[in-house]
């Protein structure tokens, strides 16, 4: 089996990086009770080890730990404020501390965590929200990552770039540094929290990491699917994704118009409580629109008038080709062409192997497939099907740009590339 001879590869790997790191709250484990029959935890003994020290002693630590991190991370010492505040309530049994004894704890809870060091795959692509600099006839983009580290804990990075008018790529220099958000209040609700999370615009948007905030997601923020939303004069930016507890899985939405403040809420209904949910660009018809995966297998076109509930559906595309026997799914939003949706697809075939696919959506009804390409567009090669996750081909979001698609994908679930694709010469093969 070939790659689509209208596909064309590009050579701009995108690997994990173990040196980027952030911080991120450290909770020492806590002993049984029969071990530590006090009321006391690990938490507090360490803090009275801390008050303990002669003011000299306190004050030359926290000097070294300057030394030692000061150049990996922003503002070290308002962290370790920051943190010594989300722990008041646990300090505030301990009496009144000086300024230099607040950081030093604070640091003693912290630990730096390497957020790519495994894999960073899976990715989408919209167009910039800030197009000034942008090539003569082409665009700015910003490329969502999946990154995964210790214990395999998902977490979403970024990328920007440039895109020329003939459809050539490049990727600007990523930031030394990478730097968590502040976390606003979480507002509870009948299906999660939201929580608004806010970075400073100092940090490069390459800088901005999305770690799991809730518990909900505390094992993963997985497979963000963005799309740039337009709804009158209105410009959102959306992603689907899903939420991982380390047992449960459900879809949770990102709200952004410009990539520095986000809004995260759960997802609600019947159709959220699986995987992959891909939010059409605009309503159709009236109504919110959405392809989903409902039953592990086929492909649903779901409606509502509500962003973020979810329910019935009717399935749209089945397993049909032999390299996607095991099943279907989508590989991002439509993207809308004069001549439908084009919905670009994976699909699962002979030894768990999967391979990008498209399907041509009516524009006014949806749930009517044009047509439907009988080979992938893309499939792993055998030089480069290694990898923490072999014989993948993933996206989750590629774009539309002139006469092409900008097609960005993961290799093996472990880096990511690019491809453009002729837009004329996939319908072609799509009819």
């Amino acid at each position: 089996m070939s790659q689509a001879s209208f596909l064309h590869r590009q050579a701009l790997h995108l690997r994990p990086d173990p040196t980027r790191v952030i911080v991120r709250p450290f909770k020492p484990a806590t002993e049984p009770r029969d071990l530590n029959p006090t009321d006391k935890t690990r938490a507090n003994h360490i803090v009275e080890r801390v008050l303990a020290l002669d003011p000299g002693v306190t004050a030359s630590l926290l000097a070294d730990v300057l030394v030692n991190f000061q150049g990996r991370h922003r503002n070290l010492l308002e962290t370790f404020e920051f943190r010594a505040d989300e722990m008041e309530r646990a300090l505030a049994a301990h009496g009144t501390f000086s300024t230099i004894q607040r950081q030093l704890i604070g640091a003693y809870f912290l630990n730096e965590y390497s957020f790519e060091a495994s894999a960073l795959f899976n990715p989408s692509i919209v167009p910039h929200p800030d197009q000034s600099g942008a090539p003569k006839d082409g665009l700015r983009f910003v490329l969502s990552l999946r990154a995964v580290g210790e214990g395999h804990v998902s977490s979403l990075t970024f990328r920007t770039g440039t895109i020329a008018a003939d459809g050539s790529l490049a990727v600007d220099p990523t930031a030394r540094l990478a730097s968590s958000p502040r976390v606003g209040p979480r507002i509870p609700g009948s299906s999660g929290e939201t929580v608004e999370i806010t970075f400073k615009e100092e940090q490069d948007i390459s800088e901005r990491v999305i770690f799991p905030v809730t518990d909900s997601q505390s094992k993963g923020i997985e497979d963000a699917r963005f799309v740039e939303f337009i709804d009158g004069d209105r410009k959102t930016y959306y992603a689907t994704f899903t939420a991982y507890t380390g047992r449960a899985i459900r879809s949770e939405l990102i709200e952004t118009r410009d990539f520095l403040s986000f809004r995260m809420s759960p997802l609600q209904g019947a159709a959220a409580r699986n995987k992959g949910m891909a939010l059409f660009p605009r309503k159709v018809d009236g109504k919110y629109a959405m392809i989903a995966r409902q039953d592990n297998e086929n492909l649903y076109l779901i409606y509502s008038d509500d962003l973020h509930q979810w329910d019935g559906g009717q399935a749209i595309l089945k397993p049909q080709f032999p390299w996607e026997f095991v099943q279907i799914g989508n590989c991002g939003s439509p993207i809308e062409l004069d001549e439908g949706w084009l919905l670009l697809t994976h699909g699962v075939g002979p030894v768990r192997k999967y391979s990008i696919g498209a399907a041509l959506l009516d524009k006014k009804d949806p749930s009517r497939v044009l047509g439907r390409a009988c080979e992938p567009l893309l499939h792993p090669e055998a030089s480069d099907r290694e990898g923490y996750v072999p014989n993948v081909v993933y996206t989750c979001g590629a774009m539309r740009h002139r006469d092409q698609i900008i097609l960005p994908y993961a290799v093996s679930d472990t880096y990511s590339n690019f491809a453009t694709i002729k837009i004329a010469a996939l319908l072609q093969a799509m009819s």
